[in-house]
């Protein structure tokens, strides 16, 4: 399970309830990522690495790009044309608020270089109207449970 953040490019006019339908519809069509993406790309890495420090890159020809930092389990994927960052409920109340930080720095970097809109399906809007504190005590409380659920 992760707290993940899409990358749409919503429509003038689009309701933020229609995205995830739309975003479901362009996950059934598999194609290689478009060029203005691995442009995008070749900017985001050394950016990425400037804010998470030393990361793991996985490239996959011209299907896939995978970004990922092992300290805090933060994934940065393009494949096709769909980008997301994922990140495992591995964090709680300080830790949380760190990732998540790190999280909003990555996914600034990504909106800047893409164009695209970083929208957060756990509160169903875009990134940048999600209250931090929000984002922190659901990361927390979730992570907390599975903690409590399984050992850890």
């Amino acid at each position: 399970m992760s707290y993940d953040i899409y990358f749409v490019s919503r429509l003038d006019g689009q309701s933020w309830d229609e995205v995830p339908e739309e975003m479901e519809d362009a996950a059934e069509h598999s194609e290689p990522i478009p060029p203005h993406l691995l442009e995008a790309w070749d900017r985001i890495v050394p950016q990425a690495r400037t804010l998470l420090g030393e990361v793991e890159i996985t490239e996959y020809e011209q299907e896939s790009r995978d970004l990922s930092h092992s300290g805090t389990g933060i994934d940065l994927s393009i494949f096709g044309d769909e980008v997301n960052i994922t990140v495992p409920y591995w964090h709680a109340g300080d830790d949380a608020e760190v990732a998540l930080g790190q999280v909003s720095a990555l996914a600034a970097v990504i909106e800047k270089e893409t164009g695209l809109t970083a929208y957060d399906p756990q509160t169903e809007r875009p990134l940048t109207e999600t209250p931090p504190g929000g984002s922190i005590e659901l990361m927390s409380r979730i992570s907390e449970d599975l903690r409590s659920r399984y050992g850890g």
